[in-house]
C-alpha cells in the first residue's frame, strides 16, 4: 500500500463542490472515478479543503492509497487523460503527484490555507472573467476596506460570519492575515488561516463590500462581530469569485 499526494487545479463552475453529493457531480467523484479507470481500485480521495459549489482551486491538495504500484508521473498523466475523456465539460487538472508518508493527511496536516477572492468593480460586465469574479457595478473604496479588514485579524468568535448550516463544533477561528490589493479594475482579497468555518470567507467579503460601498463603517463591522448572530453581518458573497489558492504544510 502506497500513499500518494496530488495537487489539483479546477474550475468549480457547475460542480457541486469538492465533496461527493447526490445532487450533482463533485471534484472528488471525478477524481475517484478517473483513478478507478487508471488503477482498477475503488478508493476514497481526501482533500485538504472542502470547497463549495462553484468555488475554484488553484492548488488543492489531496491524498489516497493504492495497492497497485504506479509511478507518480504516470498517475498524474493517467488521471488527466481519464478526466478529459470521462468529463469533457469539467475543467480539472492534476498538476503534480508524488509518494508521501503513510500517515500524511491532506486535510488534518494542513497548517495554513490561503483563499483569494476577486471583485471586479466596474460598470461593464466581465467577458473573459465571467464566473471568476464578483461583478459590482460601482467602484468600491478599497482603502476603507483595507483598514476595516483589520477587525477580523486574530482569534474571534465568528458566529456572525458563518453559514447557519455550518457543522463546526466551535465558531472560534484565528485569521492569520488579510490583504486587500487593488489591481486596476479588480480588487483581490487574500485571507489566511489554519481552517475556516462554512462560508466564512464569503461572508467576510460580503461585509467588506458594504464598507467599500460606504454603506457600513468600521464600527458596524465590529458590532457585527460582537453580535454573534448570522443576521448581523453582510451578505454571503457569490461563490464564483472565490479560489482556494494554496495550502501550507
Amino acid at each position: 500500500m502506497t500513499r500518494y499526494k496530488i495537487n489539483i487545479e479546477y474550475d468549480g463552475t457547475n460542480l457541486v463542490g469538492w465533496q461527493k453529493q447526490k445532487n450533482g457531480i463533485s471534484i472528488q467523484e471525478i477524481l475517484e472515478n478517473s483513478l478507478f479507470k487508471l488503477s482498477g481500485e475503488k478508493i476514497s480521495i481526501q482533500g485538504a479543503g472542502r470547497t463549495d459549489s462553484n468555488v475554484h482551486a488553484l492548488n488543492q491538495v489531496a491524498h489516497f492509497d493504492l495497492n497497485k504500484k504506479i509511478k507518480p508521473d504516470s498517475i498524474r498523466d493517467g488521471l488527466n487523460f481519464h478526466i478529459k475523456n470521462l468529463y469533457k465539460k469539467n475543467k480539472i487538472s492534476v498538476l503534480n503527484c508524488k509518494k508521501t508518508k503513510k500517515d500524511f493527511n491532506a486535510r488534518f496536516d494542513a497548517k495554513e490555507r490561503t483563499y483569494l477572492y476577486k471583485i471586479l468593480d466596474r460598470r461593464s460586465p466581465p467577458a473573459i472573467q465571467n464566473k471568476k469574479v464578483w461583478h459590482i457595478k460601482k467602484k468600491l473604496n478599497d482603502k476603507l476596506m483595507k483598514e476595516t479588514s483589520k477587525v477580523f485579524l486574530g482569534k474571534h468568535n465568528f458566529t456572525s460570519f458563518r453559514s447557519t448550516e455550518c457543522q463546526a463544533k466551535s465558531p472560534v477561528k484565528t485569521i492569520n492575515s488579510i490583504k486587500i490589493i487593488r489591481k486596476s479594475g479588480e480588487i483581490e482579497i487574500w485571507i489566511k488561516a489554519r481552517s475556516f468555518l462554512h462560508n466564512q470567507c464569503r461572508i467576510i467579503v460580503g461585509t467588506l463590500m458594504m464598507v467599500g460601498k460606504e454603506k457600513w463603517k468600521k464600527k458596524d463591522v465590529e458590532k457585527a462581530l460582537r453580535a454573534k448572530k448570522r443576521g448581523a453581518a453582510g451578505q454571503t458573497a457569490p461563490a464564483c469569485g472565490l479560489f482556494l489558492h494554496s495550502i501550507k504544510y
